[in-house]
């Protein structure tokens, strides 16, 4: 997993590390995630180091004369790190519930982990999808809704209190609430939120990606907590977490970090471990700890599509929401936008909404967040045969 590599970076003081991972997508996307000496990800100025040196490695690097044989250790990252997470989980008190978990490490690198993590301390867990599968049984080993329905349908199957799932490479979380409900990444964000604060007394600033849910706002706000947004991308929130004072990141795909716990790193694992805690320590379901942000704070909805467009159809759609005299999009009317990373724009219907092209694929997403599905649902698909025509 790689907040097991993350962990082991810090723990052996290492200069950093590689893992070979295509994260959250399919096999052919395949490639490399560099960890710095910190223990997370490699901010843009390693990053740029690495890339310029790359011409010199495809022209052939030439070996030095006289370089000292390498020394290869092989070892296991993943038991210190389950050590690790006993030590900063309240597990006894999961334990004391008598919950049944399922648990769906999507064919990834976690399989195995949660499920030892129960064992060990007494919690009924069961696992599915814990076999490795290079193809991943088919689907995108991402822990969101279109991926998730066989653990849906296990948890209503086995009367489970929750499911938890991580994805490929173990650093997202991703949620099934007793009644087989998918529980979004935004709304993990801020039910470990409110736990750390309201449960655990932690105190800190908050961390966010500039699409994640304005939720996390509201309750930043409650508490009295610095909210800092930045550009997409965990190597940003990690930057910032790295300057201190911050007790937690977050994006909105479900990767979240928490420095005191688990250091600057996302951590789907230890996440879905809190996610027990927090239920343990409230008595409630995942589902009931959302219903209650939404009678405290109002209710936020959320939606994302991925639209695979013709060439040339991305580059139009952006110039259209980054005009400067825009005044409607979509049917809707823009109030006011925001252009931190992509263009964000508050539309007169109480919602906002969101174009951004993707840095790791050919597709652009729409992200929209408003006070109901039906208006989320209404709002994408304008958007979305609004982004078609042009």
């Amino acid at each position: 997993p790689t907040p097991a590599v993350a962990f082991a970076v810090r723990r052996r003081q290492a200069a950093g590390a590689i893992v070979i991972t295509a994260s959250h997508n399919p096999w052919q996307w395949n490639g490399f995630k560099v960890k710095a000496s910190y223990g997370g990800s490699a901010d843009p100025a390693i990053i740029r180091k690495i890339e310029e040196n790359l011409p010199r490695l495809a022209a052939g690097y030439p070996e030095p004369a006289a370089r000292p044989p390498a020394s290869v250790e092989l070892c296991d990252l993943v038991e210190p790190y389950l050590r690790h997470i006993e030590s900063v989980v309240d597990l006894k008190a999961v334990a004391r519930r008598d919950y049944l978990f399922l648990v769906d490490p999507m064919y990834g690198a976690a399989r195995g982990c949660l499920r030892t993590l129960c064992a060990r301390h007494g919690i009924r867990c069961e696992e599915i999808h814990g076999h490795a599968d290079p193809l991943f049984g088919g689907i995108h080993p991402e822990p969101i809704a279109p991926h998730l329905k066989e653990l849906q349908e296990a948890v209503v199957r086995r009367s489970a209190v929750a499911g938890l799932a991580t994805d490929g490479d173990a650093d997202r979380v991703g949620a099934v609430d007793a009644s087989g409900r998918v529980i979004d990444s935004q709304q993990i964000f801020s039910i470990l939120l409110r736990y750390l604060v309201e449960g655990r007394g932690m105190r800190g600033g908050v961390v966010k990606g500039f699409s994640a849910t304005k939720l996390v706002d509201a309750l930043a706000n409650k508490h009295s907590l610095p909210l800092y947004e930045t550009p997409i991308g965990f190597k940003y929130i990690c930057d910032r977490m790295r300057q201190g004072g911050i007790l937690m990141g977050g994006e909105e795909s479900g990767g979240i970090g928490i420095p005191e716990l688990g250091g600057p790193e996302r951590d789907g694992v230890l996440n879905s471990m809190l996610l027990a805690e927090a239920m343990a320590h409230y008595g409630k379901t995942l589902g009931e700890m959302v219903a209650d942000l939404h009678r405290e704070f109002g209710p936020f909805h959320y939606g994302r599509r991925d639209l695979t467009l013709e060439p040339g159809q991305k580059e139009r759609a952006m110039a259209t929401a980054a005009a400067r005299d825009l005044q409607r999009f979509a049917g809707f009317g823009v109030k006011r936008r925001e252009d931190l990373d992509g263009i964000k724009m508050y539309l007169d219907n109480g919602a906002w909404l969101m174009v951004r092209p993707s840095g790791t694929e050919p597709l652009l997403r729409v992200y929209c967040e408003a006070p109901s599905e039906q208006t989320v649902q209404e709002v994408l698909s304008a958007a979305e045969a609004f982004l078609r025509k042009i």
